[in-house]
């Protein structure tokens, strides 16, 4: 018996055509997924839990660097000391002005997009690699300003460590994570629907046409300078968001505790991996590596125990050896990313039986 399937999708109003999830299985899917992702928190352990706290406040990270990066073209290294600055930004309207999370959230994240724009500044005079070399600068400048004796009553000093009182809303204490992890996917949905939109809008359009020519793009009457700036706000604000879940999840935040230029770098290897200029990339990248590194860790641990003469070695050096290897594979064999792999898996699906 044949089975009947609908030849394609036929838009008869706009709001058809920019939908973003069209079928109704579409919306019971979702459903179901953001369901088991509330349940898993509850009924999986703390390993669970916290993959999906930094899951989700990493994807927002590199949405922000996507639309830096994968949307405009211009190269980012300073991402994880923008997430260092929402968190104090955040972190210390908690703690001095008595905010709650709704409010030091949005506040600190403007904060972290003000200081973006600094960093954005060379970016109409310098592009690819003197860019990455001025986006670097945030990564070195930060942390050293955080440790000057003037802030050190605010920032903690050398050691540049602050503690952050635990998130109560409604009468109910978030401190756990397993319990702030809902706070973290609720801002990660909103993020989501924010930067989707926004690459679909006149200004989405005008950063493509930069990264592609900006030559032409600013014949064609896109201001250059206006535009790039906005990108490193928007960027930067979003690695605020990011940088501020992170602080309130792990009660604190510290220049030396994960905001380094490695992690920066590893930022941009996730989106790499995931697919520049693409809204699923941010996801399939960060949920990969982040997976993948944790496989890293266990693996080099069960080598060092079966070597135990190279163990100190294995231990030290088999992760970043491992993830280097992995991202060389991805820009050879799927330069595009993971993204692209699944588009042309939907591809071929829609066009069975003649995909081949």
């Amino acid at each position: 018996m044949a089975v009947l399937r609908p030849a394609g999708d036929f838009d008869r109003s706009y709001e058809q055509d920019m939908a973003i999830i069209r079928q109704p299985w579409q919306w019971v899917l979702l459903a179901v997924a953001l369901a088991l992702l509330c349940w898993m928190p509850q009924w999986g352990n703390a390993y669970v839990t916290a993959v999906i706290n930094q899951i989700g406040y990493t994807v927002i990270a590199l949405q922000g660097l996507n639309l830096l990066t994968g949307y405009t073209g211009q190269i980012s290294l300073g991402q994880a000391a923008f997430m260092m600055v929402g968190g104090y930004a955040s972190g210390l309207l908690s703690i001095h002005l008595n905010f709650p999370i709704y409010l030091s959230l949005p506040f600190g994240a403007l904060i972290t997009g003000l200081v973006g724009l600094l960093f954005g500044l060379p970016s109409l005079r310098v592009k690819g690699f003197y860019l990455a070399m001025a986006t670097l600068a945030a990564q070195f400048v930060i942390p050293w300003f955080s440790r000057q004796p003037f802030l050190e009553a605010y920032l903690g000093g050398t050691a540049g460590f602050i503690r952050i009182p635990p998130v109560v809303l409604f009468g109910i204490n978030f401190g756990e994570q397993s319990n702030f992890v809902y706070i973290t996917v609720l801002v990660m949905l909103i993020t989501t629907l924010f930067t989707a939109n926004i690459t679909r809008t006149r200004l989405g359009r005008a950063l493509v046409a930069i990264r592609d020519n900006d030559l032409a793009a600013e014949l064609l009457g896109v201001n250059l300078f206006t535009y790039k700036l906005r990108a490193f706000f928007l960027a930067a604000l979003l690695a605020g968001i990011a940088g501020a879940l992170r602080a309130h999840s792990e009660r604190g935040v510290g220049t030396e505790f994960g905001y380094s230029l490695e992690i920066s770098i590893l930022l941009l290897g996730m989106l790499v991996i995931g697919g520049l200029g693409t809204n699923l990339g941010p996801f399939l990248g960060g949920i990969f590596v982040i997976l993948l590194d944790d496989f890293a860790i266990w693996v080099g641990g069960f080598l060092a125990h079966t070597f135990p003469a190279q163990s100190a070695q294995l231990e030290s050096s088999f992760r970043p050896i491992f993830f280097g290897l992995v991202l060389v594979l991805f820009l050879i064999y799927e330069p595009r990313g993971m993204a692209y792999r699944w588009m042309l898996m939907k591809a071929g699906w829609r066009l069975r039986p003649f995909a081949r």
